[in-house]
């Protein structure tokens, strides 16, 4: 039994809960889509559809799952760890099954209502099994070599089916977002400087086969790698959306040609304009200065969260919070560094910024379990 459940009488009931939020993080989040709704206006030519209109229906209906999320007792969410988990496994398997294949990748599944991407509520579920493993194990058996293969079997799990979508960039998400909360969760760094050599053999053995049988990656993605190393061996060809990024990038200057002035998006020189490369259209509208303010949103968002962990004397919820503010980070600081060139194109989008459902949804649905953390935390 945790700390929280000793003291379930100091924690707040009803709707006095909704005093309780941690309303800065929610005015942090809005001001954050609000920024998004006025890219995605830029990038439409002046026009509410086809982007806007469906990102506030969108952002209005993860808003209120949030709040719903946050009104339930913490401890109710670490009961439904390991089934969420399950049933997100379960979806990624029916992926392969009954998915649907867009752009040589098939990743999506058809609700009828809504285009579900299970890899996307992968990452929260991880999370949340990782936290209530932590929870649950004594302390003292953290770092005991069989009780860190247990959740290294978790995060492996989800990640190989992600993998054989193929979702490189989930994939290093789902690894990445575990490893952070297993470090977070007290794993001695010995493993981790295992991990990485490990991480350093696997990058050596994805070159030494390409162009075998045996071969790691699909050919596109080795051509993404290529790019990312010499982004100027073909310009108009893989390395295109690169040279086009790093052309608004630098375009924008300290504070921006101006809203809707920006040439590369309304041009169409931007591929994917409006999902993964939304941040170059800010840069060049908004000039450093614009995309510096969003990055410090981001910041304080993160900052919030763990203020909120050390204040919380539950593991369990202690864990969650640090888990949704680490994985935010990852969120933007991958995309931020593909659209700029210092990491490879994964396919990562901009956190409710870049125009998408699942991506949107799954990080609301995260920042409901870090609000109901917060609010049933012990006073």
């Amino acid at each position: 039994m945790s700390y929280l459940e000793h003291n379930i009488k100091t924690v707040p009931s009803g709707l006095r809960k909704i005093l309780f939020l941690n309303w800065p993080v929610i005015l942090l989040l809005a001001a954050i889509s609000g920024i998004g709704f006025l890219i995605l206006y830029s990038v439409a030519g002046g026009s509410m559809r086809p982007w806007v209109e469906p990102q506030m229906k969108r952002l209005a209906f993860g808003m209120g799952l949030m709040l719903f999320i946050a009104m339930v007792p913490i401890w109710f969410w670490r009961n439904m760890s390991a089934l969420a988990y399950l049933v997100s496994v379960l979806l990624l398997l029916a992926v392969h099954f009954f998915g649907t294949v867009n752009m040589g990748a098939k990743r999506w599944i058809d609700l009828g209502f809504m285009v579900l991407q299970p890899s996307e509520l992968a990452k929260i579920t991880l999370i949340m099994v990782l936290a209530a493993y932590y929870d649950w194990l004594d302390i003292k058996k953290t770092s005991r070599p069989l009780w860190v293969l247990i959740p290294v079997i978790i995060i492996m799990v989800p990640t190989a089916l992600v993998l054989k979508q193929p979702d490189l960039g989930t994939a290093i998400l789902l690894v990445a977002g575990g490893g952070i909360l297993m470090f977070l969760a007290g794993v001695s760094w010995f493993y981790f400087a295992a991990i990485i050599a490990a991480v350093a053999a696997a990058i050596t053995a994805v070159f030494e086969f390409r162009g075998t049988e045996w071969q790691f990656l699909k050919d596109y993605q080795y051509r993404r790698i290529d790019t990312f190393l010499n982004p100027a061996s073909d310009p108009l060809g893989a390395g295109y959306h690169i040279t086009q990024s790093k052309i608004a990038l630098g375009s924008g200057g300290l504070t921006g040609r101006g809203f809707m002035q920006g040439t590369q998006a309304r041009l169409n020189f931007l591929p994917e304009k409006h999902t993964d490369f939304i941040f170059t259209t800010l840069a060049e509208e908004f000039g450093f200065l614009g995309a510096m303010s969003l990055l410090g949103l981001y910041a304080l968002i993160i900052v919030f969260c763990v203020v909120s962990a050390i204040r919380n004397k539950d593991r369990y919820a202690s864990l969650i919070t640090l888990g949704v503010a680490a994985t935010l980070f990852l969120f933007f600081v991958v995309n931020m560094s593909m659209v700029m060139g210092l990491a490879p194109v994964v396919g990562v989008p901009l956190p409710l910024v870049s125009y998408g459902g699942s991506a949107m949804l799954v990080l609301l649905i995260a920042f409901g379990l870090m609000q109901s953390a917060h609010v049933h935390r012990p006073r």
